[in-house]
């Protein structure tokens, strides 16, 4: 499975952007109250939803910078799961498919420390923020997170479908 992912945030930063859907441009949504990094470059699935009604999370491990807005064609390997304040907010973990990435399938093949690392700054990254929370559940592997793209996926499908039905409903009569 290769899908493009839009980095919003690039590794290292502080600052969280995100993808205003209705303009296209990218939207300043706050600074992290932590003195904590993104871990890895964070974006999302283009054409997904996920259970928090957000495009589905993703985060892809690339060595090389990258600027918000860009796409990066990506391989899923492994989902971090985690509940907020939100309700359920998965975190797909992707590789770039750059031939560098090629030796990274799944993820017995992630370091242990960098899993450690993703999985800290989603449990800590909002403890300094009034009336948010971070409950992590554990990492699943490659054929989990195939299947929660694919069901992101259908969920905008099927949120595209009843939109369209819904403005077909508002639509004046021609009879």
């Amino acid at each position: 499975m290769e899908l493009d992912v839009t980095i919003e945030i690039p590794r290292g930063s502080r600052v969280k952007y995100e993808i205003d859907h209705e303009t296209g441009r990218l939207r300043l949504d706050r600074v992290l109250f932590t003195s904590m990094q993104y871990p890895a470059h964070y974006g999302y699935f283009e054409d997904s939803l996920g259970e928090d009604g957000d495009p589905l999370d993703a985060l892809v491990l690339l060595d090389f910078e990258i600027v918000p807005g860009v796409l990066v064609e990506s391989r899923p390997i492994a989902v971090f799961n985690m509940n907020d304040e939100a309700g359920g907010d998965a975190k797909i973990l992707c590789v770039s498919t750059d031939k560098r990435y090629d030796h990274i399938q799944g993820l017995d093949d992630i370091d242990e420390f960098k899993l450690k690392e993703i999985q800290h700054f989603f449990e800590r990254y909002k403890d300094l923020e009034p009336n948010k929370w971070v409950k992590g559940e554990g990492w699943e592997g490659r054929e989990t997170a195939e299947r929660l793209v694919e069901e992101a996926r259908e969920r905008f499908e099927q949120s595209q479908y009843e939109s369209a039905a819904e403005a077909e409903e508002k639509a004046p009569s021609t009879d």
